[in-house]
């Protein structure tokens, strides 16, 4: 029987020479690239192999990963092979965290320890709110994540011995736990207010939103309408396969870090407006237009390159993302606690609209997971800078199962991409008071 092998067969035209490339899961190994040399002109020594030149990535595989699946022309997401609308329909946030990073659902028994033991690391070392204490009264939520994330490291010097499979489970429960108290310690700290405690009875977004919220009352009892439409978020940015923020944690992991400094990366990358701020740039938007009237002149603008539509369009998916779909309904459910945002209106208009017109279909411009999720943080009433620690709360397990996959892959290394160098080469150096005199 003849086997077929699957390969590439690349023809150097420099040397004539031809190199037979294994084929696997649809890729190539940039090493075997690596092999294909010639002389060169300058020196008639054998230069370095071929390299690939792909800024931001977009077509070079960094790891192998069993997390999440993403089908963008589909418009498929996948967590652990599950279906992200039936894990935001039946799942809850917790329930999703144990997935990812175990790799399979839990049983009841197990769901039970996980959330017990998650519930019972929600508070954090006093010096950590001395630390946070010591901000200025306007910085920003994010930098005050991004510090105190860090900042636990050196609570924490054990998370250092990242070898140890018990060691590694216990950083991941306290940094799945303490996330939400440091968010919200954050957001109070930009308020002015004093900072409170968690509240151990309640679920795990339930407390997340006892102490943004919680004043004089002796008990705070969050809308279960809101408790589900944030914890249905936290599941819908819980992991987005290779972005720049897990490829941040897996870039510092790759060092053999603590997941403190590795989560806190992920933190820093996912502050940068390309990343985690386009919900506040949709929100922006909508109010630039004012009013359902204004939407045909604003069309018109974004054909002409006068306007950007913001919330549409994705770099990995050319079809409906999945998660817009569902963000929606949650829009509406929350609505109907805090009454509609006058924004609504122009929102569901301009989708409908850019639905229908040819100019958007034909670019695959469909809305994605930032168009209504600014909606409801907004009805909630965060302010804008808070839309990333709500995304950063909610995409914590992710990073940490992209964390935990990298230190059991022994096909891993430190990372260190190479580079085309471009600038001069054998220059004589000219001493100061020569070149100065």
């Amino acid at each position: 029987m003849l086997t077929v092998t699957e390969s590439l067969t690349v023809r150097d035209n420099r040397t004539g020479v031809e190199y037979d490339i294994p084929i696997t899961d649809g890729t190539i190994r940039a090493a075997d690239l690596g092999k294909i040399k010639a002389a060169d002109p300058a020196t008639s020594e054998e230069g370095p192999g071929l390299a690939v030149y792909d800024p931001g990535f977009v077509n070079t595989a960094s790891c192998r990963s069993s997390v999440t699946y993403i089908d963008g022309d589909k418009g498929v997401l996948e967590y652990r092979g599950y279906p992200i609308e039936q894990l935001a329909e039946k799942s809850s946030f917790l329930e999703v965290s144990y997935l990812l990073v175990h790799g399979a659902l839990p049983t009841k028994e197990e769901y039970d320890a996980w959330v017990h033991e998650i519930t019972f690391h929600t508070f954090v070392h006093e010096n950590i709110k001395e630390f946070m204490q010591g901000f200025r009264y306007d910085a920003h939520p994010m930098g005050m994540l991004m510090a105190s994330v860090g900042a636990m490291s050196t609570f924490y010097p054990d998370a250092a011995n990242i070898s140890d499979p018990d060691n590694r489970r216990l950083q991941i429960i306290r940094l799945i736990a303490k996330m939400p108290t440091l968010g919200a310690w954050a957001f109070r700290h930009a308020q002015g207010k004093p900072y409170v405690y968690p509240d151990n009875d309640l679920s795990y977004t339930g407390n997340f939103l006892s102490m943004l919220f919680k004043m004089s009352e002796s008990k705070y009892a969050p809308d279960e309408r809101i408790v589900k439409a944030l914890d249905t978020l936290f599941i819908l940015h819980a992991d987005h396969e290779q972005n720049a923020s897990a490829n941040a944690v897996r870039s510092v992991g790759s060092t053999q870090v603590d997941p403190y400094s590795s989560v806190a990366a992920g933190v820093g990358a996912l502050f940068g407006p390309l990343h985690g701020g386009a919900n506040e740039a949709v929100l922006r938007m909508l109010r630039r237009i004012g009013k359902v009237e204004n939407i045909p002149a604003f069309i018109e603008g974004v054909k002409a390159g006068n306007e950007r539509l913001m919330g549409f369009g994705h770099r990995v998916y050319k079809n409906y993302d999945p998660r817009a779909t569902i963000i929606k309904q949650q829009a509406l459910n929350v609505f109907e606690v805090t009454g509609t945002n006058p924004l609504l209106n122009i929102a569901m208009e301009l989708e409908k609209i850019a639905l229908e017109d040819e100019y958007f279909v034909s670019r695959k411009l469909y809305p994605n997971v930032d168009f209504y999720s600014g909606l409801i943080y907004e009805a909630l009433e965060f302010p804008p800078e808070m839309f990333t620690v709500l995304f950063a709360i909610g995409r914590t397990p992710g990073w940490l199962s992209q964390w935990l996959e990298l230190v059991q892959d022994k096909e891993q290394k430190i990372a260190r991409p190479k580079q085309i160098y471009t600038g001069e080469r054998g220059l004589t150096f000219v001493p100061r008071d020569v070149r100065w005199a």
